[in-house]
């Protein structure tokens, strides 16, 4: 990840997918809303993504109450097919996804930089829980 004067955290997973797949469910609209949300009580309401240099993806998160709600998005840095994508998010914070195969299974480690609204646990604990609600989804399709 590019350095900043920011902290970053890293979190990851294993899944036991393709890599292949594994790709395609992160890069994918129609999958993304199905795993992208940090509890059962939010959810994406929709997804685009245009993967490629200079594209932008946005993600509509909302409460499912419909109290709150807002867009994730980013910009495309670098895109390296089935190994790494690098994004400035909205608010100018790199984040980093990157793909690894082993075995067979698919090593998945996301880097980004924290933001000054929350604390850095709470960030950890949401994005953990969004990449573990990938891998869950990941795993299902496989069945």
């Amino acid at each position: 990840m590019t350095k900043s004067n920011r902290k970053s955290i890293t979190i990851e997973t294993v899944i036991s997918a393709s890599l292949d797949k594994a790709w395609e469910v992160w890069t994918t609209p129609m999958h993304i809303v199905k795993w992208n949300h940090a509890s059962e009580d939010w959810h994406t309401t929709h997804a685009t993504n245009d993967l490629k240099v200079g594209g932008k993806f946005n993600y509509r998160m909302e409460a499912k109450n419909g109290n709150v709600g807002f867009d994730f998005w980013g910009i495309y840095d670098e895109i390296h097919f089935h190994q790494i994508i690098r994004s400035t998010l909205g608010d100018d914070r790199k984040m980093e996804v990157r793909f690894f195969q082993e075995g067979s299974k698919i090593r998945v480690v996301e880097s980004f930089e924290i933001e000054d609204e929350n604390s850095e646990e709470l960030q950890r604990k949401g994005w953990q829980a969004i990449l573990d609600h990938f891998k869950s989804y990941t795993e299902s399709l496989n069945n």
